[in-house]
């Protein structure tokens, strides 16, 4: 066979075999794209991000202690306006407005006492912590007895602050601003440090739980919102009425 010959029969053969495999191929059934395989990065990101959502849905969660200590910061803070007012009722009666005071009065009767008085603690955390028995079931009767003396101040501020604050009642309102600041501070911390944690003592997880959730809902139907967010901004607005800011409370003078 010639060299010619040789290489047509070479080429020949080479058309026929990629034509068998073109066949080949073509009668076989087309495999069906894969999905891509995540990477590392990938796979971790879901669990990642429902990490945080979990971590973000946990931060919002406020427990039923902590709601009850909240409460009593913004009673706190209408505290400090009792205290400022009677200081500048005794300095110079006109420089206190008593629509300011007011409502101070009135955040502290809608706020501290008929909602966190009356409907959390009296109604449902007093009764627990008596139960219990114990240090703090012996304060129970003393700060009852404070919520319904301490009301009787409440009245008394919403009545003076109608019209101008004359001269003549500048004092005797100062008295009864500081009188009322000076129980309920105590109040208040025997309340955050002997009785509230008592009562979380006495009280299962899932009851603290469902003592929160209990807690949200009494809030809601009470003030158709956020109660303790309305509150914030109510106290907000009656410092900044007063001119009380933070800047000019943080740092007390030298001493001498």
């Amino acid at each position: 066979m010639t060299q010619k010959e040789n290489r047509r029969l070479f080429l020949t053969l080479a058309s026929s075999a990629w034509v068998l495999g073109a066949c080949h191929q073509s009668s076989e059934p087309r495999a069906e794209p894969r999905a891509p395989i995540p990477t590392p990065a990938a796979s971790g990101a879901e669990p990642k991000q429902a990490e945080k959502a979990d971590k973000d849905e946990a931060d919002e969660d406020v427990g039923a202690v902590e709601d009850l200590m909240r409460e009593h910061g913004v009673i706190r803070r209408i505290l400090v306006v009792y205290r400022e007012s009677a200081a500048r009722l005794r300095v110079k009666p006109a420089s206190v407005p008593p629509e300011i005071l007011n409502k101070a009065a009135s955040l502290l009767q809608t706020f501290g006492e008929n909602y966190h008085e009356k409907l959390l603690e009296e109604a449902h955390l007093f009764p627990a912590v008596k139960k219990a028995g114990g240090p703090a079931a012996g304060l129970v009767d003393t700060l009852i007895a404070q919520h319904q003396r301490g009301r009787e101040p409440t009245a008394s501020v919403l009545s003076a602050t109608q019209g101008t604050i004359g001269a003549a009642h500048a004092e005797p309102l100062a008295r009864v601003l500081e009188g009322f600041a000076r129980m309920y501070e105590e109040h208040a911390a025997q309340e955050d440090t002997i009785v509230f944690q008592a009562w979380k003592k006495a009280l299962s997880k899932r009851q603290l739980n469902d003592m929160g959730e209990l807690f949200e809902d009494i809030e809601h139907k009470t003030f158709g919102k956020d109660g303790f967010d309305d509150a914030s901004e109510k106290i907000a607005n009656i410092e900044a009425g007063l001119g009380i800011t933070l800047a000019g409370m943080m740092a007390p003078p030298a001493p001498a």
